[in-house]
C-alpha cells in the first residue's frame, strides 16, 4: 500500500534525524527549516510522528499469507 511505504520512509527519515541528534548534536530538520521552533520544522516533526504511529499498525496487520506481519 502506498500510504504504508510513505509512512515507513518518513519514519526512517525521523529515525536518521534522531541518530544525527544523538551522535553529532545536529538536527537536520531544524537546520533546513529555521530552528526547532519554526512553524515548518514543527509541521515536519508532527508529520513524521504521525507516520511513525501509522507504522505501528503494520505490526498488527495480517499479510497476504494469513500470518501476522510481525512474525
Amino acid at each position: 500500500m502506498l500510504l504504508d511505504r510513505i509512512a515507513l520512509i518518513l519514519a526512517i527519515i525521523g529515525g536518521l534525524n534522531w541518530g544525527a541528534i544523538g551522535l553529532f548534536g545536529f538536527d537536520l530538520v531544524a537546520f533546513l527549516f529555521g530552528g526547532q521552533l519554526a512553524v515548518m520544522s514543527r509541521i515536519v516533526y508532527i508529520v513524521v510522528a504521525l507516520a511513525a504511529l501509522w507504522c505501528v499498525s503494520l505490526l498488527f496487520r495480517e499479510n497476504a499469507e494469513g500470518r501476522s506481519a510481525a512474525m
